[in-house]
């Protein structure tokens, strides 16, 4: 059955977009009243592009073929999306099973063990992937793994005459990059040499390329710090926001880098693996390439999680629940999710067929599996604090990293003051 005929499983976020209150959404999610909603039917509650949610409607499919229980699909902007979990949480309207960006503790406890799944040695889902709570539960398996990295216009370097590193293991500096994508403009005639998405994720692998640790969670995790070459890197970053390298606009006003670089008239990219399925689809105008993520001394990318799949305690659907997140990641069928949506998977010793014969988007798969594997262990530190502080009833609920490294772009206060707000920020929310 097709996306667009399944209304009953397929929901539009337009309602919930403009969903004001908790009350709203709780006709979204279950009933505490009713334990969760009817047990032939439950709620899964994800953020995705198309590109990489058709994998979960065909599932949806087969496991209402094989179940009876029929999945309801709501994809939710991802801008906003932690907050309508939280509301939902607190209308007691939760989905029974979701892809979330993040683990909250104002939910975790509603949460059901996942540890069965996440332990089977017929899953073989890779151990360092996911943490266990003080007494031995697992509230959460990544879908996949994402990694930041660097898109090209293959066009406009072969209109340049310039060439790009394929191999990972033989990548090039920031320095070189800057440098060739610096010729690759002035000799075509594009408008920017970069654009970079504005996430403190992608920050973070800025930061680790050029030798420097970030922002860091104590072993306690009870504080974060930040070392001098920190604010060194970003100092050189936020340079690169010139308006001829980089377009001020993506980071202080929010301008899209992904229509940017869509356009044609930019040099490169920086995002990450979730593109590759897109850019497959939808760029037609010229030629793109996933290339080897730049290396100034460190190689290194932000791995993460694409999402983080949880199951919820909602009474008369929890075994229903569960049930669809086993059905998830039996071997063949998260082989058939991850080929559909372009993951790079959790699963070991997993033979992934990716679809279609766009060979930049089968380039993309292998180079960023070469990428993660080359990685400086630095690269994991970011998603592994997060999951520290969730595990110990904290959490950051918003990242300050976006909003003041605008505001050192626009001119309005210095990089260390930056640093400084984004330390004193960060440790505020988890005191």
């Amino acid at each position: 059955m097709s996306q667009n005929t399944t209304s009953r499983r397929s929901v539009l976020l337009g309602s919930l977009a403009a969903a004001a209150t908790a009350g709203t959404l709780s006709a979204c999610g279950g009933d505490s009243a009713t334990g969760g909603g009817n047990a032939d039917a439950i709620t899964f509650w994800l953020s995705a592009s198309e590109a990489q949610a058709k994998g979960y409607y065909d599932l949806a499919d087969a496991f209402e073929a094989a179940e009876g229980i029929t999945v309801e699909i709501v994809n939710v902007p991802y801008e906003g999306y932690q907050t309508k979990l939280r509301q939902a949480a607190q209308a007691d309207s939760l989905p029974d099973v979701a892809s979330a960006p993040s683990l909250d503790p104002i939910w975790t406890n509603k949460l059901q063990d996942l540890k069965a799944v996440a332990t089977s040695t017929t899953n073989k889902i890779d151990s360092k992937l996911y943490q266990e709570t003080d007494d031995g539960k697992i509230l959460t398996i990544p879908s996949d793994i994402t990694a930041a990295g660097l898109f090209v216009n293959a066009s406009l370097f072969q209109q340049a005459g310039v060439a790009y590193p394929t191999d990972p293991a033989s990548t090039w500096t920031w320095d070189e990059f800057l440098a060739a994508a610096a010729q690759v403009r002035t000799a075509t005639g594009a408008k920017y040499d970069l654009v970079y998405d504005a996430s403190p994720a992608r920050i973070r692998a800025f930061v680790y390329e050029h030798g420097a640790k970030g922002f860091q969670l104590n072993s306690e995790g009870t504080e974060y710090s930040v070392d001098d070459a920190t604010v060194e890197a970003l100092q050189k970053f936020v340079d690169l926001n010139d308006d001829v390298v980089m377009p001020k606009s993506v980071w202080t006003s929010g301008a899209d880098p992904n229509a940017l670089f869509k356009s044609g008239q930019v040099v490169a990219y920086f995002s990450g693996v979730w593109q590759v399925a897109d850019f497959a689809d939808s760029i037609t105008q010229f030629q793109w390439a996933a290339v080897p993520t730049p290396a100034q001394p460190t190689h290194a990318t932000d791995i993460n999680s694409g999402g983080k799949i949880v199951a919820f305690d909602n009474g008369d659907t929890k075994d229903a629940a569960m049930k669809f997140v086993e059905f998830l990641f039996e071997p063949a069928n998260y082989a058939r999710v991850a080929a559909t949506n372009g993951w790079l998977p959790v699963e070991n010793e997993l033979d992934i067929t990716y679809p279609g014969t766009n060979q930049a988007a089968l380039d993309g798969y292998a180079l960023y599996q070469q990428e993660i594997a080359l990685a400086d262990p630095i690269s994991t530190s970011g998603s592994d604090a997060g999951e520290k502080l969730t595990l110990a009833g904290k959490a950051i609920t918003t990242d300050p990293t976006k909003d003041e490294m605008g505001k050192a772009i626009n001119g309005q206060q210095t990089v260390q003051q930056t640093v400084d707000n984004i330390v004193e920020l960060l440790n505020q929310q988890i005191a």
